[in-house]
């Protein structure tokens, strides 16, 4: 009766584990390394001043400032003496003023958001290349695994045929008796 070499066959099992652990290594390599590396930003005078005028524009503190500003603006004019008034009751100064104010205020508020998008689309590209490095994770597992069940069926099968072999060598002893 034949046995079995187990140790080829652990060899065997075992250069197959380490086939797969390999090319998943080799495959994660770039994704890891863009994940620990990603490009380095760098922000001209214009996007950081866009940036601290979005930042402060819409604040709280921006909101009330300005409403205390504008109070203030309005109760000068409205309640001094006429002579030492600079804009009087339509307020048509205050009313251009905040007119340019907006006016400006808008594109450097827009300038910021797309910078914003920009860092946004660069954190989704991260979370996708995260969620790439998990899912081959899961298919170098399903390998494994596919390879363990394998090993473990022919196991199973070999086991078998020692079985049935031994059972017809018994059956024809007992045959021959």
């Amino acid at each position: 009766m034949k046995t079995p070499d187990f140790t080829s066959e652990e060899n065997t099992h075992l250069k197959k584990f380490h086939k797969i652990v390999q090319q998943s290594i080799e495959a994660e390599e770039l994704i890891i390394y863009n994940l620990l590396h990603p490009p380095t930003e760098t922000l001209s005078e214009g996007q950081k001043i866009s940036d601290k005028v979005a930042k402060f524009g819409g604040s709280w503190r921006f909101i009330i400032s300005f409403g205390i500003v504008l109070s203030i603006w309005i109760i000068f004019n409205a309640l001094i003496v006429v002579k030492f008034r600079f804009d009087p009751y339509p307020f048509i100064l205050m009313n251009l003023i905040l007119s340019c104010i907006a006016a400006l205020q808008a594109p450097i508020i827009m300038m910021s958001q797309n910078r914003q998008e920009e860092k946004d689309r660069m954190m989704n590209e991260n979370d996708y290349l995260i969620n790439l490095k998990a899912e081959m994770q899961i298919r170098s597992l399903h390998q494994k695994m596919d390879l363990l069940l394998e090993e473990q069926i022919k196991t199973l099968f070999e086991s078998q045929k020692t079985q049935l072999d031994i059972l017809k060598t018994i059956s024809t002893k007992i045959a021959n008796m």
